[in-house]
């Protein structure tokens, strides 16, 4: 059997708000996406306190990759005296941290911090 490597990373778009990097991931958040996703996150969490803000409304999926993407980001963040925030509207993906034991792990809203939904909204009308 061969494997289709054809599919296409999962979308991902990168905006600074007053200070906050705000990352708004789409599609599976898999194996094949876990990599990627990683280098993109270890360079913006690089900085010294880091500010940010996942939106993961645009996900469909997420695997045990995926997972720990997070969970190093988080670690990442932490140890940088940083914050991460995690934007989730999932009933389903919530369960999936409960399950893998991760609920009280993340800081998670349903949805963007209020500074940083006005200034999205300002860009989008502006």
């Amino acid at each position: 059997m061969s494997e289709n490597h054809s599919r296409s990373m999962p979308g991902l778009s990168v905006r600074a708000d007053a200070g906050t990097t705000v990352v708004e991931l789409r599609g599976e958040v898999d194996l094949f996406a876990a990599s990627h996703l990683a280098a993109r996150l270890d360079a913006l969490s690089s900085g010294t306190c880091p500010d940010l803000v996942l939106d993961l409304r645009g996900v469909s999926f997420i695997d045990c990759s995926g997972l720990g993407v997070l969970c190093r980001t988080r670690n990442r963040i932490l140890a940088r005296q940083g914050r991460l925030l995690l934007v989730t509207d999932s009933g389903r993906f919530l369960r999936v941290l409960r399950i893998a034991g991760l609920a009280g792990v993340f800081e998670i809203h349903p949805g963007l911090p209020a500074p940083v939904e006005a200034e999205a909204m300002s860009v989008t009308v502006g």
